[in-house]
């Protein structure tokens, strides 16, 4: 693996603050349950996770502008999300973190993408995806 000198990042990171940036891809919501484990259920050999909190965040493109933008960059953020709560739910977290959400397009034909991963006792134990993953439909 080549490594970057710290002169070379900071130079880079200087370059980013200010700079505006397209950013156009997969934008998912990332959903977390937090809680913890002490037993296996009856009913299969699986940790039961009796859950303490539950956390929503950007994914995917849409933590790649939220990253420029902690960086000092000006993200221009352009994907679709489903015409549904959680599409709503992403618009609402990346106008929260000052992020311009006019380039999101809501499609009716497929859901936004939300990749779920329960945490038990600090560790991942599955992660679960709703998504379409065929092409975006051109209208």
């Amino acid at each position: 693996m080549k490594h970057v000198p710290v002169a070379r990042t900071r130079q880079i990171l200087a370059t980013a603050s200010g700079a505006e940036i397209a950013v156009l891809g997969d934008v998912m919501l990332d959903r977390y349950f937090w809680g913890s484990v002490s037993r296996i259920s009856p009913e299969a050999p699986v940790p039961v996770v009796d859950v303490d909190d539950e956390s929503y965040h950007l994914g995917g493109a849409a933590n790649v502008a939220s990253n420029i933008r902690a960086l000092g960059g000006t993200p221009m953020l352009f994907g679709v999300v489903g015409d549904d709560a959680s599409g709503r739910m992403l618009r609402q977290i990346a106008e929260s973190e000052g992020l311009d959400a006019g380039g999101l397009v809501a499609s009716t034909g497929r859901p936004t993408t939300v990749k779920t991963r329960v945490i038990g006792n600090n560790q991942q134990l599955i992660r679960l995806d709703r998504e379409t993953r065929s092409e975006v439909d051109a209208s």
